[in-house]
């Protein structure tokens, strides 16, 4: 039996997950916001039809949402998170082999049934997921990467297929393809979209049948494997375990200027602790940390942009430790009169928990490190519990100033307990 590609994609997926956990705004036209509550990143599909664009400043139009009743939400992560975390968990029991490509895309391999035909199993997945989740999703089908990823992008925009497309079983593919302009294909960019349409290559398909030559030259093998894809031929395979990262970054903008020591101080702390998380949720230690800092561009002549670098004796992912290395930097950045709009701290140098290269003038008894590891559990997993910052260090501040702005925030009715709605039965 042939094997088939599937592409599964949550629909307004922030939207749709605030429309779970709030089921008033269910029908109504409801967007996103980004941090600090700064641009339109979501949009339910009512508010795709009152025209409203994505990544748009939400100060620009905050006179047309309220004049149209749309209702307006800050980015809600934790619940994100959760909601794809169940998702992925979901989709594992549909396929054989499963690629998770973003917070709300995953990749499946699959065999054919003996009828060749999967829109079936497609409708069956999507109603399972609404069902147990209240999450639409579109299915596309395929025999390869790319063309799954166009066939996901037509199950979304034809009505009449109802979010599943089998390309596979379609008699009219060439007419599909044309359909799909050649910005829309999955891995053309903005200077190779440019570069096709000067020559004619305006869609899908006439980039399947353009000479191959000629794509090799402009692209190298990268060109062909992707004209491959779109000519059936799966070039591109699945994933299933990412490859290890080799730098973890955290940095957010302040909700107001940071102008003094001991706010960037508290800043540089809280990412650092979120960082720390990452390295233990991805089994690795880090071997340098750079934190770095920008006022904002608008300043002209009075801009300051700066980082600094230390490099760990031992590398680590134990937050004291890391917050003892980085915490003096922010001193050696900081500078009187330049209020900072944003600042970040990169974990580099990364290597794989396991294998733990001691230094000689750094001693650390095997009864050290096994204590402080079994306190970084304990602490990582009140905070999974509990919720994030249950437990938290002090260095991080209570309730600082510059923290992000999300005045519309909605409950984390999945990940928090004070959260979880309680209902009274009369």
């Amino acid at each position: 039996m042939a094997l088939a590609t599937v592409l599964i994609d949550g629909n307004n997926f922030y939207a749709s997950c605030e429309a779970v956990v709030d089921p008033a705004v269910v029908g109504r036209p409801l967007v996103v916001l980004s941090n600090n509550d700064g641009c339109i990143v979501s949009r339910s599909a009512e508010a795709r039809a009152l025209g409203i664009a994505m990544g748009t400043p939400y100060f620009k139009v905050r006179r047309e949402l309220e004049r149209h009743n749309v209702v307006v939400r800050s980015s809600n992560y934790a619940l994100y998170a959760d909601m794809s975390h169940r998702l992925m968990a979901t989709l594992e029991g549909w396929v054989e082999e499963l690629e998770i490509y973003s917070i709300d895309e995953a990749f499946g391999v699959l065999h054919r049934p003996a009828t060749g035909d999967l829109n079936g199993w497609g409708r069956a997945l999507r109603r399972q997921v609404l069902c147990h989740l209240g999450l639409p999703v579109a299915v596309g089908i395929a025999p390869s990467k790319v063309l799954a990823k166009l066939a996901n992008k037509l199950a979304k925009t034809d009505p009449g297929r109802g979010g599943v497309l089998d390309l596979a079983t379609e008699v009219e593919l060439d007419a599909l393809l044309e359909t799909v302009a050649i910005d829309d294909v999955w891995g053309i960019g903005r200077r190779l979209s440019r570069w096709c349409r000067l020559r004619g290559v305006a869609h899908a398909r006439a980039l399947r049948d353009m000479p191959s030559g000629e794509l090799r030259r402009k692209c190298g093998v990268v060109g062909l494997r992707l004209q491959q894809e779109l000519l059936g031929r799966a070039c591109l395979p699945l994933v299933s375990l990412p490859p290890a990262k080799q730098e973890t970054c955290v940095s957010r903008s302040f909700s107001t200027p940071v102008q003094t020591l001991p706010e960037l101080r508290e800043a540089v702390a809280t990412y650092l602790v979120r960082a720390a998380e990452k390295l233990r949720q991805q089994r690795q230690r880090a071997g340098s940390i750079t934190v770095f800092v920008r006022s904002s561009p608008f300043n002209g002549t009075r801009f300051y942009s700066n980082a600094a670098t230390v490099k760990l004796a031992l590398a680590s992912n134990d937050t004291a430790a890391l917050l003892a290395a980085a915490l003096p930097l922010a001193e050696c950045l900081f500078r009187p009169h330049k209020p900072l709009q944003k600042a970040g701290v990169l974990l580099q140098q990364l290597e794989p928990e396991a294998l733990l290269q001691h230094h000689l003038l750094v001693p650390m008894t095997p009864e050290q490190q096994g204590r402080r590891e079994r306190l970084l559990v304990a602490v990582d997993g009140l905070n999974r519990r509990y919720g994030r910052g249950t437990v938290q260090w002090a260095a991080c501040g209570l309730q600082p100033r510059w923290a992000m702005r999300r005045s519309r925030l909605s409950r984390a009715a999945t990940t928090c307990l004070a959260d979880i709605p309680v209902v009274r039965a009369c």
